[in-house]
């Protein structure tokens, strides 16, 4: 088969193609080296935002299309987004209070605002919003962006796709690709051959080994890498609001109530010179993080808080900055197609708020080179569990699956929203569920997993399609592993969609 598009890289980014791709009914083909939303997009602060510090640095178009693209994400996936409150004291000698008014004026009127509230100024005194902070903050502001289940959102953008006729492979790792007879003749590590008209080299943070290790076209653009870390504490304050803290040396940290019992600190920005691949915390990005919510939080926060944390490396386009914190959140693509030969899109940054609207942008340039297909379509599509609003999802199950507590309902419709119902509609009891893993996880939802989202290895659930590695004993995640480990029929070949 010669598929109209070969897509290299299983984020956000060649997701969110895949999918819009599929829906214009054009033939595609993604293939991943690991797991979905393994690196960078598994990585992030969870956040669907306009990113209101990225006024400073006078990026207004990033700003509007991202603010327009929380309304149409929070609409689409009402399941996996949600509005968040957040917080942001005045820090006296930083920036001064007009500032910070003219900077959240902006956010609320740069796109149109449909489902979220504006911002406030707010006096943090004999106010719960103000009580883990310090007495020394007084005055604050209030806004709302969103929360998102990062990895959840690229599966379900690869689910779409699937559904839509695209076929999805994870742990399929390209390792050459030429043009012959004017289309792409790509090679897995396999020896899986594929044939293209069209590829999309959207591999993140391997974006520039792939230009030159596998494609071996000229690059115009080039790759920053900047890490970024986090820490996930003890629930450190009540309230379901986050918090949004600036720094003495202008950085913002976010503090965000995170898995029920927990919260979230994050994130650093670090430049990264090694070569791509897993990376962790650095003890001077934890003392940093901890120094920085300690400015702030009355009772102090000390490494015994700590439960958890997590890095990933963001691939920024190079736009020549000095600072790792200003260099451009925006994207950049590169094309090569010399001489009307076979086109190879290589993608450079990108957020996961942007990432739907980078798909359109890609699939713009990419026309002349494609079959005839269909129109832009995902403005107005929903995501697979998108289908009825969080709360309907709620009531539902409270209604019809009352056994199985109000905890486990939360997580399965934050999780699933309309499609739990895929793997819970012949249970009428507990037990008709089968093995309970730990953490709520039972044997009908993990073979959901495996058949259904490419789950292929325990960190796949714990880390990725979920987030139950914080909410189960080692005894019980190992467990998971041994029996994902194991031989069985139904783990042969998960790796292909």
């Amino acid at each position: 088969m010669i598929f109209d598009l070969l897509i290299v890289g299983g984020g956000i980014n060649g997701c969110a193609i895949a999918r819009d791709a599929a829906g214009r009914g054009l033939s595609v083909r993604l293939v991943e080296q690991q797991d979905l939303a393994s690196g960078t997009s598994s990585a992030s602060t969870k956040l669907i935002h306009g990113g209101l510090r990225y006024l400073e640095l006078y990026e207004f178009r990033l700003v509007h299309e991202a603010l327009a693209e929380r309304e149409l994400l929070l609409a689409a996936a009402p399941h996996i987004i949600w509005p968040l409150k957040f917080v942001l004291p005045h820090e006296k000698g930083l920036r001064p209070v007009w500032m910070l008014r003219l900077g959240l004026f902006l956010y609320d009127h740069l796109a149109r605002r449909k489902r979220l509230e504006g911002s406030h100024m707010v006096s943090l005194k004999g106010n719960a919003l103000g009580a883990p902070l310090r007495d020394s903050y007084n005055v604050g502001f209030t806004y709302a962006d969103c929360w998102v289940e990062d990895s959840r959102l690229v599966v379900m953008n690869a689910l779409d796709a699937k559904e839509r006729g695209a076929t999805i492979s994870v742990g399929a790792r390209l390792t050459q690709a030429r043009r012959e007879n004017g289309r792409w003749l790509a090679t897995l590590e396999d020896g899986t051959q594929l044939e293209a008209r069209a590829l999309v080299n959207a591999a993140g943070p391997w974006v520039s080994q792939v230009i030159e290790d596998a494609l071996h076209v000229p690059a115009r653009k080039h790759v920053r890498l900047v890490k970024g870390s986090h820490l996930v504490t003890r629930k450190l304050y009540d309230g379901p609001h986050a918090y949004i803290l600036q720094n003495p040396d202008g950085r913002i940290v976010f503090a965000i109530p995170y898995e029920q019992d927990f919260t979230l600190i994050g994130t650093t920005d670090v430049p990264y010179a090694g070569a791509p691949g897993v990376v962790g915390i650095s003890e001077v990005e934890t003392e940093y993080l901890l120094d920085s919510i300690n400015h702030f939080l009355r009772t102090p926060v000390t490494r015994d808080d700590i439960v958890w944390s997590y890095a990933g490396l963001r691939p920024l386009y190079d736009d020549g900055a000095l600072n790792a914190s200003v260099v451009t959140r925006d994207y950049a693509f590169d094309l090569d197609a010399p001489d009307g030969l076979a086109p190879a899109l290589s993608i450079f940054g990108g957020k996961i708020t942007t990432a739907r609207r980078l798909a359109e942008h890609a699939l713009d340039d990419l026309a002349p080179f494609l079959p005839p297909h269909g129109a832009s379509w995902t403005a107005e599509g929903v995501f697979p569990g998108g289908e009825a609003s969080f709360e309907e999802v709620v009531a539902k199950l409270e209604s019809e699956k009352p056994f199985l507590g109000p905890a486990l309902i939360h997580r399965l419709a934050r999780a699933y929203g309309a499609r739990a119902e895929r793997f819970l509609k012949q249970a009428h009891a507990i037990e008709d569920l089968g093995r309970d893993f730990g953490g709520g996880l039972t044997e009908a939802e993990l073979s959901y997993l495996i058949e259904n989202e490419w789950a292929r290895k325990a960190d796949d659930v714990l880390w990725r399609r979920s987030k139950l590695g914080l909410h189960m004993s080692a005894e019980e995640q190992r467990a998971l592993r041994d029996y994902m480990d194991a031989p069985s029929p139904r783990n042969a070949g998960r790796g292909l969609g």
